[in-house]
């Protein structure tokens, strides 16, 4: 007995659908968006924790640094240790309404006592050598020991200084960075010491 012939019933494949083209305006703002967004992140990234730009403002460092000169500040080295007698920092003003940050110059750390006579700081009885001060100025302090945690800090144009004399040690959590390179203007391009 012959088979009786099956009806074949084929289907037809969807039309294909021919792809969009994005509008010249979508494409340009999206290659805009990919590339600025992760460089706007990356330059925020290291902006907040491993280095930053800023303005000496003042003569308080004087002769190491001058009024309008920038810096960079980096913000890694106080990660591996503490700050270091001598390194210049940038800290938050410790004046409540202050904005402007400070630059000073490290000069007590926590637990050492600190005083000064005739202009010459005595750091736990002992003369301190300070071949960065600029100019001499006489000045008295009576003996006081550095708390935990903070840092006694000076300009080294100490006659034009608000300093650790003025308004105490700073808490170590109050420094924003060490200053670490001096780029303007070019003729002071150099490592800030």
């Amino acid at each position: 007995m012959a088979e009786e012939p099956r009806d074949i019933v084929t289907e037809t494949p969807p039309a294909a659908e021919t792809p969009r083209r994005p509008s010249p305006a979508g494409s340009w703002l999206r290659e805009i968006l990919e590339t600025l967004l992760p460089a706007a992140i990356i330059a925020i990234l290291i902006n907040l924790f491993l280095a930053q730009s800023t303005v000496v403002l003042g003569q308080s460092m004087e002769t190491n640094l001058h009024d309008n000169q920038r810096l960079v500040i980096e913000k890694v080295s106080y990660w591996a240790h503490p700050p270091r007698r001598g390194d210049v920092v940038v800290i938050k003003p410790p004046q409540h309404d202050g904005t402007i940050p400070l630059i000073k110059r490290v000069i007590a750390l926590p637990g050492e006592q600190i005083e000064i006579h005739g202009g010459q700081v005595f750091i736990d009885g002992k003369p301190l050598d300070e071949p960065y001060i600029h100019g001499t100025a006489s000045y008295e302090m009576a003996p006081q020991v550095i708390p935990p945690l903070y840092v006694f800090v000076m300009g080294d144009n100490r006659g034009a200084s608000n300093d650790s004399r003025y308004f105490g040690p700073v808490p170590i959590k109050t420094i924003l960075g060490r200053a670490w390179i001096s780029y303007w203007p070019l003729s002071e391009l150099k490592v800030v010491k």
